[in-house]
């Protein structure tokens, strides 16, 4: 019996080194962790349950029969953060460089089929070199079959990959499908073709940092949702948002214990908005003068940074802000904002996060390039998405709500379920200075003329009032009191039952 206890510990002992002294500390010289140190990080202490540990590939060609380390590249299985359960998957770079075999999927398969049947997310480390060449076809269908299970999994399960090493080729439609994607600076990447191939087919030169990095899926392809410095910070800030997220669509978001007053009031609020209408301010201010504890953990922060989306608390429950940043781009609502925007509102709806919505937005941005760029299509995949969600929807208008953007921005019309305003909102069809350039084209010589509407026009509805009055706002609030009132309209929809007409599903403005 003895015996068989060793051959164990030295079958489980060899499977922990995965490919090797020698590449683990080449892992380690390039700054990165190992798939099973990235593992012991992100789980609380002790509750990693690892699955397949001896799994070994069945290829035979190119002499692969010789080289079999147990657990072909991917360590897998389940454990807890703060206590809640996770299932994930860490890919291996020191086997076959991270490698995806046939068996390696098939690894992957199995957690992901069991984190929909058991009700949890589903967190994938991505640090891999692509197919395995050797396994051809084989390769490509484990791939597939990932792919299929990130389909099914949306919306049911919560799922984040972190890209911790390269994610080339076919590799990066899994991360793609989930719903959130954490990078590390100067030490991952994702791109379908790589430089090479890049330069042998279009003839540009361009570096797998450009083509591919940290900083270019997080501010300009909007790829990824955030980029860290280190692994280690990497896991830390994932743990973080696995803390505002229910475990699947069958959980309401956690609550927590909390040590902030819903009734605090902030009367720095009084003064956020200028006296001067074109002066910006920063709504970040808001959204942490609001929340629990001043805690914002925001989404896809460099961005689209007209728009800032992320998660608050509130009386200790989960809860999605959408902002407009009047610090950017004045607020406007463009094809970048209005993506990046959509997608989150489909996140909360799709997990029952309640969304709280501030608005300061002065219209669409005009211009060629977004009329070319598909504005129209691109606004309207916001307005469906504020549109057909069902859970708790609070906006507050701290300033200005002109023309369609006061309608996409979670409007009463679409069933904004509390719609509240600042005495400082305006909200109208457009500004002052360009509807008296409309309504009054023949007084245009006559700049006193010009002025004395204009301010004849502000006076009539550069206010929250003739909204008011017709119950668009349900109440003009005073800005000192908004974490009071938001508090209390969310804990007034608690049991809120709202459902869409059958169908089999929706055809969003893709």
């Amino acid at each position: 019996m003895r015996d068989i206890l060793q051959e164990l510990e030295d079958r489980r002992a060899a499977a922990r080194l995965g490919g090797g002294e020698k590449r683990i500390a080449a892992q380690h010289a390039k700054g990165k962790l190992t798939a099973r140190e990235r593992i012991e990080l992100l789980l609380d202490e002790g509750s990693f349950e690892e699955f397949d540990m001896f799994v070994a590939h069945r290829c035979t060609d190119f002499g692969m029969e010789k080289d079999r380390p147990y657990g072909d590249g991917v360590v897998t299985g389940w454990g807890t953060v703060n206590g809640r359960m996770v299932y994930v998957f860490s890919q291996d770079f020191t086997v076959f460089g991270g490698s995806l075999s046939e068996t390696h999927a098939q690894k992957i398969c199995k957690i992901m089929d069991m984190a929909m049947q058991n009700g949890a997310p589903v967190v994938g480390i991505n640090d891999s070199g692509g197919a395995r060449i050797q396994e051809g076809v084989a390769s490509l269908a484990g791939y597939a079959e990932v792919f299929q299970r990130n389909i099914m999994a949306s919306g049911v399960v919560p799922q984040i990959s972190l890209v911790m090493g390269p994610c080339a080729g076919g590799a990066v439609y899994s991360p793609a499908m989930t719903d959130f994607i954490f990078m590390v600076r100067d030490s991952s990447y994702m791109f379908v073709t790589g430089p090479d191939v890049v330069k042998t087919v279009t003839n540009e030169v361009v570096t797998a940092e450009e083509l591919g990095g940290a900083h270019t899926h997080t501010t300009k392809s909007s790829v990824a949702d955030g980029a860290f410095e280190d692994d280690l910070e990497a896991l830390m800030e994932v743990r973080r948002l696995i803390d505002f997220l229910p475990l699947s669509n069958r959980e309401k978001p956690p609550i927590r214990p909390f040590f902030d007053d819903p009734e605090r009031q902030e009367p720095s609020l009084d003064t956020l908005v200028p006296a001067n209408p074109n002066q910006p301010y920063d709504m970040k201010e808001l959204i942490e003068k609001v929340a629990d504890e001043g805690d914002f953990y925001e989404i896809q922060e460099g961005f689209a940074r007209n728009i800032i989306t992320g998660f608050i608390r509130l009386e200790g429950t989960s809860v999605g802000v959408v902002a407009n940043q009047p610090m950017v781009l004045a607020g406007c609502l463009d094809i970048d904002a209005s993506r990046k925007a959509a997608r989150f509102v489909r996140f909360c709806d799709a997990f029952e996060i309640p969304i709280l919505t501030f608005v300061d937005v002065p219209g669409f941005l005009p211009g060629t390039g977004q009329e070319l760029g598909g504005v129209i299509k691109h606004g309207a995949k916001l307005l469906f998405a504020y549109g057909e969600a069902t859970v708790p929807k609070v906006t507050v208008i701290t300033r200005k709500a002109y023309g369609g953007a006061y309608d996409v921005m979670s409007s009463k019309h679409i069933r904004g379920d509390i719609n509240y305003a600042w005495p400082t909102a305006e909200i109208a069809v457009m500004g002052a200075k360009g509807a008296v350039e409309i309504l009054y084209r023949g007084d245009l010589g006559d700049a006193e003329k010009i002025a004395a509407r204009t301010r004849e026009y502000e006076d009539r509805f550069a206010n929250p009032f003739v909204a008011a009055e017709r119950g668009f706002i349900d109440e003009v609030i005073q800005p000192r009191s908004t974490r009071r009132r938001i508090s209390r309209a969310f804990a007034a929809l608690r049991n809120k039952r709202l459902s869409n007409p059958w169908k089999k599903h929706d055809n969003i403005p893709l």
